[in-house]
């Protein structure tokens, strides 16, 4: 079977009449960040994998005393000692059966409410790209961030060894909705010059899903993205923030930006709802979005 990389050591264990062979690879990973380096491990048994573990240079801080490569080749002597002790229970740990994807893992449409308020006007954005995809026919989830419990990002790099992420929380349901969307909304205000705080969070931990799309394991086919912002004060200058860190967003996860509704000045007008024609403007965004195909560029 084709293996990433370099190999860099290999060794045949003999336990009980069975044959395995633990082969570590090298691969360097400078391509999605400047000096990384992954080393996986794995346990052949007829050519067939039946076990394996990955880590990266980037996982470790400069305080650690452990490298990356110190810990596969410790963990490739760990594992060829377990092997010939009682390989049976040693690979019973690997053999966990994977948990069933929730029914509604996969959307068209994912439209993601920033505002902790579930009730503001952001609310009412999120509200109206809704009623946008109703009208043609689409799937969507509007997921309420403030809602949630997503754990931040600690910038571990597991998620660069394995693809997915080492917490376990509400972020597990979103990163399907947000692989399979072909559209993707956000909805934020400006919260002290940026996004609101579980926002961000989300922002962070869709590192894994960059991870997944760097180390080829998702081919999920490209998508759009649209901002739906409101700020108290008056001006565009008001925007720069959420628009800098929102394009971020969709460019580190090659979500192409398709256009933004910018809505200013709501200290004084309040309700978003009286702003003239706006919700028109948020459904034209929509619909415009979806009749375009990701990789042509808009008018």
């Amino acid at each position: 079977m084709d293996l990433p990389g370099e190999m860099i050591r290999s060794e045949t264990i003999i336990a009980d009449g069975q044959e395995f062979r633990l082969v570590l690879h090298r691969e360097d990973l400078a391509r999605i960040y400047t000096g990384m380096v992954r080393f996986t491990l794995r346990i052949l048994r007829q050519e067939k994998m039946v076990a394996s573990f990955c880590t990266n240079s980037h996982e470790y801080s400069p305080m650690s005393s452990l490298e990356a490569e110190g810990v596969a080749l410790r963990t490739m002597k760990d594992w060829a000692e377990d092997l010939r002790r009682d390989y049976r229970t040693f690979l019973e740990r690997f053999t966990k059966k994977p948990s069933p994807a929730p029914a509604d893992s996969t959307t068209d449409i994912l439209i993601l409410q920033g505002s902790p308020r579930p009730d503001g006007n952001c609310s009412m954005l999120a509200g109206w790209a809704a009623d946008a995809a109703t009208r043609h026919g689409k799937r969507f989830q509007v997921v309420f961030l403030g809602d949630l419990q997503i754990h931040p990002c600690i910038g571990c790099y597991q998620c660069y060894s394995t693809g997915t992420c080492a917490y376990a929380d509400d972020m597990e349901m979103l990163i399907p909705l947000l692989r399979s969307a072909r559209l993707v909304v956000v909805c934020s205000p400006v919260y002290t010059n940026t996004v609101p705080g579980g926002l961000k969070i989300f922002i962070d931990r869709s590192q894994a899903l960059h991870a997944q799309r760097s180390l080829g394991s998702d081919e999920s086919p490209p998508s759009r993205g649209i901002l739906l912002a409101v700020a108290g004060r008056r001006g565009a200058e008001n925007f720069t923030c959420v628009t800098k860190v929102v394009g971020a967003f969709f460019r580190h996860l090659g979500i192409q930006p398709a256009r933004s509704v910018l809505i200013d000045d709501l200290d004084t007008v309040r309700d978003v709802r009286t702003v003239p024609g706006i919700a028109l403007r948020v459904g034209d965004a929509v619909d415009r979005s979806l009749a375009e195909n990701p990789g042509e560029r808009k008018a």
